[in-house]
């Protein structure tokens, strides 16, 4: 992910670019090592870790509105950081129409 730049986007200004890079978001999660793609499981979609569990299922949870501290509840294998994963995978393989 790219920082905001105050150089292509005048109006963000360069405070906005300093709070944004003092709260962390400046580096890209990797998510490689967490999320895999196995032709065997779960028909290739992509899972956290081996798991069954899919980045489609970690998605549609969040989207009904489930918090991540219920999604990790009712799932002890995952982790706060495999939902931080499946996140980042989706805003790197979005599509757009």
């Amino acid at each position: 992910m790219r920082p905001p730049c105050s150089a292509c986007n005048p109006k963000l200004g360069k405070s906005f670019v300093d709070r944004f890079s003092r709260v962390g978001y400046v580096t890209a999660m990797d998510y490689t090592r967490l999320i895999t793609i196995e032709p065997d499981k779960r028909s290739g979609q992509p899972c956290i870790r081996g798991l069954r569990m899919t980045v489609r299922d970690v998605l549609e949870y969040l989207a009904s509105g489930m918090s991540i501290e219920n999604i990790l509840a009712d799932f002890p294998d995952l982790t706060a950081e495999d939902i931080r994963a499946c996140l980042a995978f989706a805003a790197d393989n979005f599509a757009y129409a």
